[in-house]
């Protein structure tokens, strides 16, 4: 339930209660957003058009029009990643501010821009309403009395829910200069790594510079409609887990149901299939042209994000480097802080790699699951003549690893997902592989190993 409170200098009637409703739009951290971008945003809430009229009450939100009531006053090629949701909060941060009159206008100027934007079109609905009568929640109408009713009961209680989430994600934003707890290391080969929170229906991408992983932009994203953790194949929820972009897919080759276009990712990955898990086709997709945004549950278990957003991610990812970390809640921590769990594995897989130069069969298989498997299924034992070869095949070379990336999963096991480039002394390129370690009391060993370039 919305807390209500009140606010100073109101200028409308019911505008209290509404702006309650809206979100707890006067949260700080949301006006303190909406003001840091609003230089950058500020050419597209500058409109003189007419509101449109479906967006005068409650009800329009709900049924997205199939074409624009007038014409769009932004070029589509203007809509950038972001934006819908920064002016949205300005919106809110207008009316908490008792800005009716300005809120109204700015509300009116997205709905124009953004058709499809159901929390846009719902604002300027109760921002009219709120005119002649208090408005107690967000989409004010009468309860519901038919099926029809009830339908658009739900709609609303969907996006009353899509509203709450952006904004708490806004409010509560990760501690300047923290990362998630699962990037241990990037390679500097990594260029880019996406975190999501389901908590808090959030997508969060980094950066990878010199000075380390930087944020540099995060998005509203939906996710399955029975929640997380996928086990089986058709269960509607969104799995949980260390990912990698498989590759991307063009619009024009999907559905217009997938919208701008999908990243597809490797689930299930290994240990997803060591504990038995089924499924595929999870994808970071777009909406339909008809639809901006979906509810936070409300999928098929991808992850689905507006058009817009998901555009940025098509330009700026790399497929099979770019990891994808899905948790129920992300813990930020400072980088500093997983230096020693970062120097530790590091001794684990020296030690793996001098045995493997030395030639040493027994130490280097004492570091093998009993249960491990490769990437084609290949028990311990078989494995074994592999590695024996790669051995030999150094012929006493020391061999180095390069661009070392660690990932650590963390939930009933503690797993490290570790990727390298393999090189030989004296060679100019190797083997880039991919291992899956699990930790055993104090001991890690490797239960996948493959090789993906």
């Amino acid at each position: 339930m919305l807390a209500h409170r009140s606010f100073p200098g109101l200028r409308t009637a019911g505008s209290a209660a509404l702006l309650a409703a809206l979100a707890l739009a006067a949260a700080p951290a949301v006006a303190d957003t909406a003001k840091a971008r609003r230089a950058d945003l500020a050419h597209a809430g500058r409109h003189n058009a007419k509101p449109p009229r479906a967006a005068s009450t409650a009800k329009a939100a709900v049924a997205a029009p199939a074409k624009p009531a007038v014409p769009l006053t932004a070029k589509a090629s203007e809509l950038r990643d972001g934006q819908a949701e920064a002016r949205l909060m300005e919106v809110y941060r207008l009316a908490a501010r008792g800005q009716g009159r300005e809120a109204l206008q700015q509300a009116e100027s997205l709905a124009r821009d953004y058709p499809h934007f159901q929390l846009a079109q719902l604002a300027v609905g109760d921002l009219l309403m709120a005119r002649t009568r208090p408005v107690r929640r967000l989409g004010d109408v009468p309860e519901p009395d038919t099926v029809r009713s009830i339908q658009a009961a739900t709609a609303l209680d969907e996006l009353r829910n899509e509203s709450r989430q952006r904004v708490d994600a806004l409010r509560s934003r990760p501690p300047q200069g923290t990362v998630p707890a699962q990037f241990l290391e990037l390679s500097a080969r990594t260029r880019h790594a996406i975190a999501v929170d389901a908590s808090r229906s959030r997508l969060y991408l980094f950066e990878n510079t010199a000075k380390g992983l930087e944020l540099v932009a995060d998005y509203y994203a939906s996710v399955g409609k029975l929640g997380i953790e996928k086990g089986t194949e058709g269960d509607q929820r969104t799995p949980l887990g260390v990912y990698f972009i498989t590759s991307r897919l063009d619009p024009a080759t999907l559905k217009d149901f997938y919208g701008a276009g999908a990243l597809p990712i490797n689930y299930p990955n290994p240990l997803d299939q060591r504990r038995g898990k089924t499924g595929s086709g999870i994808w970071l997709h777009g909406t339909p042209p008809d639809q901006f945004a979906r509810a936070p549950l409300s999928t098929d278990g991808c992850l689905v994000l507006a058009n817009p957003d998901l555009e940025r991610l098509l330009r700026t990812v790399e497929p099979r480097s770019t990891p994808v970390v899905i948790a129920r809640q992300l813990q930020w921590v400072a980088p500093h802080s997983v230096q020693a769990d970062r120097t530790a594995f590091d001794a684990v897989l020296n030690a793996w790699r001098s045995a493997k130069t030395a030639g040493d069969m027994d130490r280097l298989l004492s570091f093998y699951a009993p249960d491990f498997q490769s990437a084609r299924k290949k028990p311990l034992q078989e494995w074994a003549d592999v590695l024996q070869a790669e051995a030999r095949a150094l012929r006493g070379r020391e061999l180095h690893l390069k661009d070392k990336t660690y990932l650590r999963w963390t939930d009933a096991a503690d797993t490290m997902v570790v990727t390298f480039g393999e090189v030989a002394a004296g060679a100019r390129t190797g083997q880039v592989k991919r291992q899956y370690w699990t930790r055993r009391g104090q001991h890690w060993q490797i239960f996948f190993e493959g090789v993906i370039g």
